[in-house]
């Protein structure tokens, strides 16, 4: 530490923030969990009683709970994939070429909360983009409710998120892969490397690693904490709470009912969801190049 004194001076900033920011409103919130707390009086120490409450007799919460690791599972995934590929299929253009088809994949996350072109392109009357188009075409015989009816909105918002899912991922991936040493392409090719997904298996991917675990973080963080799209496309709450996420669970509770102690339990479970995703991540990702 005496010897990078001045690195520690320089990160002790951040450190403060962090920690003030951070790391004590999420240990204040696990603390708060076991409490009963409405904001206008003291927290009051219940146990475990918010958690029984979460699992046993919320069944609401169950349902967000289902359609947010379906929705994860699905998107996730998906979406990482999507942009990994599309970062290596753009590295191979040209530097003016691959600038602007790198913007308009970018884009859409760039649009920020604009649903409205999807509001119209959903719309449940004829005049919807997708139901003037089936109904033209005689695939269906009436306009179908994509907002409103139970049986299609998870899928919606899928599509929805797919959509904007080339964020900063994205960029990381084509970062790492303008940044990778050419070098070990051609000692490859020397050591016996036949084509190009031999190439990507054992030589880019291991060597993307940092990028390839904040691509993971940012998309699972995404995934899981999902919960604006639903409320601007099918509101809140969703009919049947067919697309009641947990975060909109959180949100209901911390700030619509104010009961604190209650909303921290389901943001403590969520973090814990998350922190397992993570982990699972993490062991998958180190066998990349194996």
């Amino acid at each position: 530490m005496k010897q990078q004194k001045q690195a520690y001076v320089l990160l002790t900033p951040f450190f403060i923030l962090f920690f003030v920011f951070t790391v004590l409103p999420v240990a204040m919130a696990f603390v708060l969990s076991f409490t009963y707390y409405n904001i206008l009086e003291p927290p009051k120490w219940i146990g475990w009683d918010n958690y029984a409450n979460l699992f046993i007799k919320d069944e609401i919460f169950l349902i967000a709970v289902k359609n947010t690791i379906l929705f994860a599972v699905i998107t996730g995934p998906l979406s990482y994939i999507a942009c990994f590929l599309l970062a290596w299929l753009i590295n191979e253009l040209s530097p003016k070429v691959r600038a602007v088809v790198t913007l308009l994949f970018y884009a859409p996350s760039l649009s920020g909360n604009a649903y409205l072109i999807w509001k119209i392109a959903f719309s449940g009357d004829s005049f919807g983009y997708i139901n003037a188009f089936l109904l033209k075409w005689g695939f269906i015989l009436k306009p179908v409710q994509w907002l409103t009816d139970p049986k299609y909105m998870l899928a919606v918002l899928m599509l929805v998120q797919l959509w904007l899912s080339l964020g900063t991922a994205f960029l990381a991936f084509i970062a790492g892969l303008q940044s990778m040493d050419r070098t070990l392409i051609e000692a490859g090719a020397i050591d016996g490397i036949k084509n190009r997904w031999q190439e990507l298996w054992f030589i880019t991917l291991p060597s993307m690693r940092p990028q390839l675990m904040f691509g993971a973080v940012m998309q699972i963080t995404g995934s899981f904490a999902v919960a604006d799209i639903a409320t601007q496309l099918v509101g809140f709450p969703s009919p049947q709470y067919a697309a009641h996420t947990i975060v909109n669970h959180l949100i209901d509770y911390g700030t619509l009912r104010f009961e604190m102690g209650y909303a921290c339990a389901i943001a403590t479970v969520l973090f814990i969801i998350m922190l397992g995703a993570n982990q699972l991540v993490q062991k998958l990702l180190k066998k990349v190049g194996d």
